[in-house]
């Protein structure tokens, strides 16, 4: 009965963030691999990356979420380090008050919603493996590894073990996994894809930690230099006005 009301409550809570959150446009999905699963790998832009994620992605996919989100007694704690610590000094008791707010919903979302939990600790197989069985099943995962290392305008640096999941992947099924670049840019309320890059077994897997992960912040970065004057929601929460251009050169003459 616990389980039934916490679902009909995900429902609720699902369909009314399908009502109000904005219609996305995708482009390019011509470029994801039609007769194969994929991992997409984006850029987080605060709350947007999952919500996209959830409610706007015309094709089936899990998304890689943090195990503490899905954590009773961690969510509160990794809400207030992750979301708004970064904060002014002053305002930490308000979000520490809402960080324990959001325990309730976060726990409900997290565990109904489609997503795969991203352990810190000696689980953290159990990521890799629910991946790849993921896959296996035909269904691609999405993917946001962005840390706090500032990287260029669009980007903070890229976490990459993640990308390990395509040598597991390859064991299993013999076949080389592609990861897709994915832009989402908010404020023209549209997604963008890019080219895949494939894994390549025979190289080693530091060479091709190194290799993917660069390809994908380039042609994530492109993607962003490629769409209309904007600015670029970052990974963490801060004043808009911190917000940089995605083509900051041109932002600089006008």
């Amino acid at each position: 009965m616990k389980e039934r009301g916490a679902r009909r409550i995900y429902r609720v809570i699902r369909g009314t963030l399908d009502r109000f959150y904005p219609k996305t446009v995708c482009v390019g999905t011509e470029l994801i691999p039609s007769d194969e699963p994929v991992i997409l790998v984006g850029n987080h832009c605060q709350a947007h990356g999952p919500l996209v994620g959830e409610l706007r992605l015309p094709f089936p996919r899990k998304t890689w979420c943090a195990s503490e989100m899905m954590e009773r007694n961690e969510v509160a704690d990794y809400a207030f380090r992750d979301f708004w610590s970064q904060n002014p000094r002053w305002t930490h008791p308000f979000y520490k008050a809402l960080s324990h707010a959001i325990v309730p919903l976060a726990v409900i979302l997290f565990n109904h919603a489609e997503t795969i939990p991203v352990y810190r600790d000696n689980r953290v197989l159990s990521t890799f493996r629910t991946t790849v069985q993921t896959l296996e099943a035909g269904t691609s995962v999405l993917i946001f590894p962005e840390h706090d290392v500032r990287y260029n305008h669009v980007l903070d640096d890229f976490q990459d073990r993640f990308i390990d999941t395509a040598k597991l992947y390859f064991k299993r099924s013999g076949k080389a996994l592609a990861f897709v670049p994915v832009y989402l840019c908010p404020a023209l309320k549209t997604v963008c894809f890019g080219e895949a890059v494939r894994f390549d077994p025979t190289a080693s897997m530091a060479e091709e930690r190194a290799r993917i992960k660069a390809a994908l912040m380039e042609r994530i970065t492109a993607l962003a230099e490629g769409l209309p004057r904007h600015r670029v929601v970052p990974y963490r929460p801060q004043p808009k006005k911190n917000w940089h251009w995605n083509r900051p050169e041109e932002a600089r003459t006008l």
